[in-house]
């Protein structure tokens, strides 16, 4: 265990069966920080709307957060399109916890870089609702047959984790135009202020990267890919995989019966 500046978090869906809950917490038990910034879609309430899936360990992600904000480490969260009722409170604290519409970071080595959620830049999203939760649906299919999947893979000897919705993306044409035109627009907006960079979450891509001269960088997220950012305290950043094909059979076979 090593004190790190700054996590970066994003798209947890707390409320989901996807929300791979209990990884997030050992994450953040390896992982204590001065600063934790959630970058949005930390609860889904879309998903919510439809059928409630509220565990315990969902609960516990919310009161490990509230402990760490409480012991000094200073959390900001950034409301994303399917926790979009917070941003109603922006300015406000819920416990020791802010929240912001939007943040500029300044990283140990002085770079500045825009923190938002990143729905806002997404033309689906702000223009054809229906559409972002009929792909939201799909996705969460996706992530829910990739249970069994993981399942079938470790029965059949077969190790190392792969990803059924990532291989989607990567495959549909259109799916990656999304993602690319989503990645211009995002950084535009970073440039346009005169930062350095920007860090977003919304399209659970996880990386980080130069595009024109500007860091970009994706949280990923914690349903599909579990990935957190972390800002060691020299300001280097760095992507996390933790890593989900550490889970025993017996964990997978829970969660495939869980997900039904």
């Amino acid at each position: 265990m090593s004190r790190v500046r700054t996590l970066f978090l994003s798209d947890i869906h707390l409320g989901t069966r996807a929300c791979q809950a209990d990884r997030l917490l050992a994450f953040l038990r390896e992982h204590p920080a001065e600063k934790v910034f959630l970058i949005g879609d930390i609860i889904d309430f879309w998903a919510m709307k439809r059928s409630l899936a509220w565990t315990a360990s969902h609960n516990t992600v919310i009161q490990k957060l509230l402990r760490r904000a409480r012991h000094g480490e200073e959390i900001i969260l950034i409301p994303g399109n399917h926790d979009e009722a917070l941003r109603l409170y922006c300015g406000m604290r819920f416990g020791d916890i802010r929240v912001e519409r939007e943040w500029v970071h300044e990283t140990a080595d002085g770079k500045r870089l825009l923190l938002v959620h990143g729905d806002e830049y997404d033309q689906v999203t702000r223009h054809h609702r229906w559409v972002a939760v009929l792909g939201d649906v799909s996705y969460n299919l996706l992530v829910r047959l990739n249970v069994w999947l993981s399942w079938a893979r470790r029965k059949l000897g077969i190790s190392g984790y792969w990803s059924l919705a990532g291989y989607a993306k990567r495959k549909v044409k259109t799916a990656l135009q999304f993602i690319f035109d989503f990645e211009a627009s995002v950084t535009h907006a970073a440039r346009t202020r005169g930062l350095d960079g920007v860090v977003c979450g919304h399209i659970h891509w996880a990386t980080i990267r130069e595009i024109d001269g500007l860091r970009y960088v994706n949280c990923g997220d914690w349903v599909d890919s579990c990935t957190a950012i972390v800002e060691h305290l020299d300001g280097r950043l760095e992507l996390i995989e933790w890593a989900r094909a550490a889970c025993s059979e017996t964990e997978a076979s829970e969660l495939a019966v869980e997900s039904l």
